[in-house]
């Protein structure tokens, strides 16, 4: 259930507090099997129990509880009075004596705690494998990263667990895991919630965020939590600012993908979507964003971090996460004139997104341009991270309020989603922006024993159904998945002297659209089955009518020596019918 649907039913008594306990200790309890490194902390049964008791009394004493009964998540640099604060890393914990703002936020408003949530250590990492407490993984796909470095809270929400959990957001961290996960991932305007209470990794850009299934219930969390903190040096008194329909968007040299030719597919058709909502579509040169982002990084904003971890790397730099230890160390070397000269630099980058906020409204960009495997990110911690962060280590340095809303699924079931971002202050209009988005596709099962990773294959000639060679395919179990046709932008040949006869697909902007059959296999199968293609054939990427890319047989030049032009039947049966 939605967290407001939660709150109705104990306000209006159809269910109460103790019951919503009861239902999210039960789903707890069997995700436990399947990802129990979600969590850091719980408090007991009895606690949580006791909690929830508290606000059946306070419904029936005739409160207005607007998260009457709710159960909520909190990121483990996010202080909770009774469980530690570790920021994952068990040497550094201490015992909070109240609440983080926030949290005592949610609480007054009838929320129910479960407990603290795994996460990038020190918050440091954008995909949830540098903890001790293990890697979260996305919860559709679980050979891949969760996104950090709000990882557990990301997977305890899209998990069904709770309906919400706060994180926090540095240079995309409670907007990643969102894109993962399908979830909403909101990054409030700096200063519009406090960040009492919260370990801070560069306390001058830090957020607290919040992650929920959908934008009115991030909306919900925002009425709550938002307001001035005069304990919090960065709190600010900020206008509500609104927005209008121009929407801007990354020109195409401006969107690199990584290989990832799904996310582009789904970028796309969230464009697509954007301007049926009735947005006004505007190319514009982020470069100055990519510029100010780089900063964050590979300017001084790491003595930042190095200040905030200081005391750990003196006295205990061997309890530090390597990774996070190697980024921050850095950190060191960085001298006050340095820190000046990105403070320059970062004013000039300002004043360029000033002038595209007079082209346009907001912005619409990719969360991030792709996923990877657990395996991958480890082999490759830095490099593949650094990916992650392309559309969003600027935004906090930029002094920009951000909204990651879902946008699609791939076909490995990992979520793509993008994410609207506008000037401080625009926080309710974002929210606004997102809800009329909406939720464009449902989310796909959760993965709950390890999925098995398989490739889409597009056929053309002798491996069609009823065809010489579609054993090959049957014999690896492949799966049939759709008759289709490629993009017009194809000619399919028939080759000279092969046995059986086969066709070359040669791309050629002058083409036409040419039948094809699509199947899914495991890796391993696809693996063997490309082993056996024989020259001048070989496996390549095909795009297909509605635009989305699969491997599927290519050919060489050669292949078209002595060959007969067939395209204009359309496909390989139309030829052997005639």
């Amino acid at each position: 259930m939605k967290a407001r649907d939660i709150a109705a039913a104990v306000r209006e008594g159809r269910l109460s507090a103790a019951e919503a306990a009861l239902d999210a200790l039960a789903r707890i309890a069997a995700y436990d099997l399947v990802q129990p490194q979600a969590w850091i902390s719980r408090f007991s049964a009895d606690a949580i129990l006791a909690a929830a008791r508290a606000v059946d009394r306070r419904i029936a004493a005739g409160e207005e509880l607007p998260l009457a009964g709710v159960p909520f998540a909190v990121k483990d640099n996010i202080d909770v009075a009774g469980l530690d604060t570790t920021a994952a890393c068990p040497a550094f914990a201490y015992s909070p004596a109240a609440n983080a703002f926030t949290v005592q936020r949610l609480i007054d408003a009838g929320a129910v705690c479960i407990g603290k949530t795994n996460l990038d250590q020190f918050a440091t990492g954008l995909n949830g494998t540098r903890s001790p407490h293990g890697a979260p993984r996305c919860v559709f796909n679980l050979a891949y990263v969760s996104g950090g470095s709000s990882s557990g809270s990301a997977v305890v929400v899209a998990a069904g667990l709770v309906p919400l959990a706060l994180g926090t957001d540095t240079a995309g961290s409670g907007r990643v895991p969102a894109a993962f996960n399908g979830l909403v991932g909101l990054k409030p305007t700096k200063g519009r919630w406090s960040t009492s209470g919260l370990v801070p990794a560069c306390r001058s850009l830090d957020c607290v965020t919040v992650l929920t299934r959908d934008a009115a219930d991030a909306a919900l969390v925002d009425e709550v939590v938002a307001g001035f903190d005069r304990l919090d040096s960065y709190a600010r008194h900020l206008p509500d600012l609104p927005l209008g329909q121009r929407i801007g968007v990354p020109l195409p040299a401006s969107r690199p993908w990584f290989g990832d030719l799904e996310a582009e597919y789904l970028y796309d058709r969230a464009l697509e979507r954007l301007a049926s909502l009735g947005y006004t579509l505007c190319e514009v040169d982020i470069a100055p964003l990519l510029e100010a982002a780089r900063l964050l990084y590979s300017g001084p904003w790491v003595a930042e971090r190095t200040a905030a971890m200081e005391a750990m790397l003196f006295d205990r730099p061997e309890a530090i996460d390597p990774t996070v230890r190697a980024i921050v160390e850095a950190g060191f070397g960085i001298s006050g004139v340095a820190a000046f000269r990105g403070q320059y630099e970062l004013a000039a980058h300002a004043r360029a997104a000033e002038a595209i906020w007079s082209a346009v409204d907001a912005l619409a960009v990719p969360t991030s341009p792709t996923i990877y495997r657990v395996a991958e990110m480890l082999a490759s911690p830095v490099a593949l991270n650094s990916h992650f962060g392309t559309y969003t280590n600027f935004v906090n340095l930029l002094d920009m309020a951000a909204i990651a809303v879902p946008a699609g699924y791939r076909h490995n079931g990992t979520g793509f989603g993008i994410s609207f971002f506008a000037p401080a202050g625009t926080d309710r209009a974002l929210l606004a922006m997102a809800q009329h988005w909406g939720t464009p596709c449902p989310a796909p099962a959760l993965d709950m024993e390890e999925r098995m990773e398989t490739i889409r294959l597009a056929v053309v000639g002798a491996h069609l159904r009823d065809m010489p060679l579609h054993w090959q395919l049957t014999s690896r179990e492949a799966r049939f998945v759709e008759a289709t046709e490629t993009a017009p932008t194809y000619r399919l040949y028939a080759m000279a002297n092969t046995v059986p006869p086969k066709p070359a697909l040669v791309h050629d902007a002058g083409g036409g659209a040419i039948k094809v059959e699509i199947y899914e296999l495991e890796v391993a199968a696809f693996g063997s089955f490309v082993a056996e293609v024989p020259p001048p054939l070989a496996i390549g990427t095909v795009t297909l009518a509605d635009g989305t890319q699969v491997k599927g047989f290519v050919a060489e030049p050669r292949a078209i020596d002595g060959a007969e032009d067939i395209t204009e039947l359309g496909g390989w049966r139309a030829y052997c019918s005639r």
